[in-house]
């Protein structure tokens, strides 16, 4: 799963500023200009004066590097400004004193910035092994079954929103679940994590998918009784809390998929570089309850070798072009296929190129699951398995 982040929780990359790492030109650029300013004041004539640029130097330099850093060119600067070859014949011993204190007070605001900013880089990566346990990254295989996934959340600096996918094996086969929470950003971060942990105990639990479904819708339910997953304006408005799924099962018999939506986008096959929507039957979102009460609806897909299964939420079709166009995402891909088979991680980012062209902006989140089948397999859990 392609998710923005550093490679290790809790390191911060090296840099003059903790955690945020600055364009190479602009960390040289104090130590640039200083040694300009000592140049220029040296070559030019006796009525150019260059120590404004010697004075500003530090309080720039308290922004970009760490106190110490900041100490030892503001230092330089004063050596500068003191030197005979580069000192301006008008400088007086108070404009120096001057730059000195102006030296000090950068050298105090670095130390703040630093402070605070090793703070924000804690918060930050608190935050993100939070949200990494709850959305983690998606192995590329489990069981026959091939994955890829594409994750980006319509608010800026999260990695987890209200979409969520999620691939497990159990004693029934490989389950998968893409779906789509009320809402996005950090807002529906906790209903995300609540249907994932019961996705995930329904993978072991549930002979049938059908029951899977149910006990998510269930978990819905039962959080909007208590108030949970909603702010408490929206509790007393009476807003809904509901989600879109798509589950797919790969039975471990191999060579069949079975298919259950509730409320959501259906998914497509792709097959030998055409692609079609899935004829699947659609049941009311989660957290909604079923009105029928065998539950959702089955549809069984018979599958060859190198088809991929591709599941979206609605932020894929709704993005817009300038004209106010939808993304007509069968059209689209069926084009960029041109015929041609391609794997899981081709289609996705075939697709997500494509989008991103498109689009003039992303407006809400967006999540992609592609699964590739390959051959037969034995469950990895002990239990009972369907014929």
């Amino acid at each position: 799963m392609n998710i923005p982040g550093r490679d290790r929780l809790g390191s911060a990359p090296s840099g003059p500023l903790p955690g945020l790492p600055l364009p190479r030109w602009l960390r040289y650029l104090p130590i640039v200009l200083l040694a300009a300013g000592a140049v220029g004041q040296a070559l030019a004539p006796n009525w150019v004066q260059l120590v404004f640029l010697f004075a500003a130097l530090p309080p720039l330099s308290g922004l970009v590097y760490s106190p110490w850093q900041t100490a030892a060119l503001g230092v330089a600067a004063l050596v500068l400004i003191t030197l005979p070859v580069t000192r301006p014949p008008h400088i007086s011993d108070g404009d120096v004193v001057a730059v000195g204190a102006i030296v000090l007070f950068s050298v105090l605001v670095s130390w703040i910035r630093s402070r605070y900013t090793r703070d924000l880089v804690l918060v930050r990566d608190v935050a993100e092994a939070a949200q990494r346990a709850v959305l983690p990254p998606l192995p590329e295989h489990v069981g026959p079954v091939t994955c890829r996934g594409l994750y980006r959340p319509a608010q800026v600096g999260t990695l987890v929103g209200g979409d969520l996918f999620d691939v497990r094996e159990g004693p029934y086969g490989v389950r998968a679940l893409v779906g789509d929470v009320r809402g996005h950003g950090l807002a529906a971060v906790g209903t995300v994590a609540a249907i994932l942990g019961a996705f995930r105990e329904a993978v072991l639990d549930e002979p049938e998918l059908q029951g899977v479904a149910a006990r998510l819708d269930r978990r819905l339910r039962v959080d909007a009784e208590s108030g949970l997953g909603r702010e408490e304006s929206e509790v007393e408005a009476g807003t809904e809390l509901f989600a879109t799924a798509l589950l797919i099962e790969y039975a471990p018999q191999g060579g069949e998929v079975r298919i259950v939506q509730c409320g959501h986008p259906p998914p497509l096959l792709v097959r030998d570089g055409e692609v079609c929507e899935v004829d699947v039957e659609s049941a009311p979102p989660l957290g909604l309850g079923s009105e029928v009460p065998t539950g959702p609806a089955v549809a069984s897909v018979s599958l060859r070798a190198g088809d991929v299964l591709f599941g979206y939420t609605d932020g894929v079709t709704e993005a817009r072009n300038g004209a106010g166009t939808f993304y007509p995402l069968e059209d689209r891909l069926r084009r960029l296929l041109g015929g041609r088979a391609s794997p899981p991680g081709g289609v996705i980012d075939l697709v997500w190129r494509d989008l991103t062209g498109f689009a003039d902006a992303l407006q809400d989140d967006v999540a992609m699951l592609a699964l590739g089948f390959s051959a037969p397999w034995r469950p990895a859990e002990t239990g009972p398995v369907r014929t």
